[in-house]
């Protein structure tokens, strides 16, 4: 993902109607918040009260319907909701402004099902015995992590969660015009979130079943996000996003930087 700023009128109405968008962008971000670090700890197993190894047990069969479709579920909103042609649908019912907001809470409430409804699936596919290369891999893990958090803050992380967009309208301003930015990470990756993402999901000491899938599944997911997201890079930012594309890999840092 590259920084790509895209113009949101301000909400007509009154200033009590801009609040209200305010605090809904803010209760918006809070509940990604939550979401985003209730899933380190799901995905690793720490400090939470059901992670992706626990909860009540149920037949494999069972286990592996229930949680493909908690993840169809989320993937096809998450795509759905980020199209323009879905943007432009649904911004005749809702404030443009609030649009971004309201995308980030259903993604974060529906991750919040699939946490809740996850089945676990806890035959071991591996497990490091070691403890000092346990230590490296989850820490690599935790590393996946802030490189998905530095990304986002690297490009515009309030505008990227709709805080930018709902603080613009409060103040009656217009959102700028799109700016095409490759700052650090992304010189050197295309998509350094998604290889965050990656890292963190697949760096695991203890990978059961169930780990497993959710890895394999959201990894795939991943790569068709990142062509969808592409294509709108392309329509937007043209030659300039071709050229990008050609001269930087879109995970690994494998081409040389000219």
């Amino acid at each position: 993902m590259t920084e790509a700023q895209v113009i949101r009128p301000a909400m007509p109405g009154n200033g009590a109607l801009r609040f209200t968008a305010f605090l809904f962008g803010g209760v918006a971000y809070l509940t990604f918040l939550f979401t985003i670090m209730y899933a380190i700890g799901f995905i690793s197993g720490f400090a939470v009260p059901k992670a992706i190894d626990t909860g009540p047990k149920s037949g494999v069969f069972e286990a592996i319907v229930v949680n493909l479709a908690l993840m169809a579920l989320f993937a096809i909103q998450h795509s759905v909701m980020a199209r323009k042609s879905f943007k432009h649908w649904w911004t005749q019912f809702i404030p443009q402004s609030v649009e971004r907001s309201t995308y980030v809470l259903c993604a974060s409430l529906t991750l919040l099902l699939l946490f809740w409804q996850w089945r676990p699936m806890p035959d071991l596919i591996w497990s490091v015995q070691e403890p000092d290369l346990a230590v490296v891999i989850a820490t690599l893990s935790f590393v996946g992590w802030v490189i998905v958090f530095t990304s986002t803050f690297l490009i515009n992380h309030f505008e990227l969660f709709g805080l930018h967009q709902v603080a613009n309208n409060l103040a009656g301003r217009e959102m700028p015009a799109p700016v095409f930015r490759t700052p650090f990470l992304y010189r050197f990756v295309r998509h350094p979130i998604y290889l965050g993402f990656i890292i963190a999901f697949w760096a695991t000491p203890t990978m059961s079943a169930g780990h497993l899938l959710f890895a394999i599944v959201t990894t795939a997911y991943i790569f068709i996000g990142i062509m969808l997201e592409e294509r709108d890079l392309v329509d937007m930012f043209g030659d300039e996003y071709r050229r990008y594309r050609e001269r930087v890999s879109m995970l690994f840092p494998w081409r040389k930087l000219t």
